[in-house]
């Protein structure tokens, strides 16, 4: 194998030089440095990055392990993605299919050497569980359980979000809405918070939540949903909205009520979360809570590149704002009278 030292002997050079020449750390004048370069081409130098990022104490590279590629996490990674690059750094996904032990894994030491820091997306571990990790590694977790003071954590108003929804259904005159993936029981976590606010716009209407318009899913996928309301349609109770609990579980929503000639919205509403890109064009345009993608990414990149750079600053815990976009799904606002 070809060493620094034989480039070194080969352009008549000391190998400080030959590794300012290769780092960029210092300048050196261009005669030396095309010796140096020649010496490498003809002797098929390889540089040994991950040597060399072991004696910086850094890898040039973050990660962002999430438990899925679809939907939210991707709108997330493409804001992240730049942030990370601008920073001459570069971003690395993982996928934890929201298993615990996957995540774990992710929180050991040797996954950790390999970054710089990382962004974990948390669904399968408790706040415990979390909290007994021993690494004081640059982490921010993105999620929506409660997590432990010791890591930075950024998480949306998913109960806000859920109430602006469901309230706007509300305000244009349906009754009964269904929570379409929400939380039956106890649970923590996303589907809990967002059942929550569905419950909150209720009372607040002067209406009793009817834990009967709760219908939880096996996952949050169209085809969990499509047939969830189906069988609702058929036998469940009357409701004349919808609060689904993702834009995805949305459209799975809207192609059930299509198949049995419910028209949206003049017979039921329909309202989303996440507002994906495509929410716009699946007609009649699907209603959904903006969660900020944007201020996401930028609130979770400060927040790691404080880390990043040592900073023993107060960890911090930000949820950050949401936003209803109105589309065709529910009914304008006709106005007093």
């Amino acid at each position: 194998m070809v060493t620094m030292s034989d480039v070194a002997r080969e352009a008549g050079v000391s190998m400080m030089t030959v590794s300012n020449v290769l780092t960029g750390r210092k300048r050196v004048g261009e005669p030396t440095r095309d010796r140096v370069l020649a010496a490498v081409e003809s002797l098929g130098y390889e540089v040994n990055l991950t040597a060399r990022h072991l004696r910086a104490g850094r890898t040039d590279t973050v990660a962002l392990i999430v438990p899925s590629f679809h939907d939210y996490f991707g709108e997330v990674a493409d804001r992240i993605a730049p942030l990370i690059e601008a920073g001459g750094r570069h971003l690395v996904l993982e996928r934890t299919s929201a298993d615990a032990r996957s995540e774990m894994e992710s929180l050991s030491v040797p996954r950790l050497q390999m970054y710089d820091g990382v962004f974990l997306s948390v669904a399968g571990l408790g706040r415990d569980e979390i909290d007994r990790v021993p690494t004081s590694a640059p982490i921010v977790l993105l999620g929506e359980r409660e997590m432990p003071g010791r890591f930075d954590h950024v998480r949306l108003a998913n109960g806000e979000g859920a109430r602006l929804a469901t309230a706007h259904m509300l305000e244009r005159g349906s009754r009964r809405v269904l929570a379409l993936g929400g939380a039956v029981g106890s649970s923590a976590g996303m589907e809990s918070d967002r059942r929550a606010g569905w419950a909150e716009a209720h009372r607040a209407a002067g209406l009793v939540p009817d834990d009967r318009l709760v219908v939880p899913l096996p996952d949050f996928t169209s085809e969990a949903a499509h047939q969830a309301l189906g069988q609702v349609l058929d036998d469940g109770p009357a409701f004349d909205g919808i609060f689904a609990v993702n834009d995805t579980v949305a459209f799975g929503a809207l192609a059930a009520l299509a198949e049995r000639g419910v028209r949206v919205p003049d017979e039921v509403q329909l309202a989303g979360f996440d507002n994906l890109d495509v929410s716009r064009f699946v007609p009649p345009g699907i209603t959904s809570v903006d969660p900020g993608y944007d201020v996401v990414a930028a609130t979770a990149v400060r927040l790691l590149e404080q880390r990043m750079a040592g900073s023993d600053a107060p960890r911090e815990h930000v949820t950050t704002p949401v936003s209803l976009v109105e589309r065709g799904s529910t009914r304008a606002d006709v106005g007093p009278g």
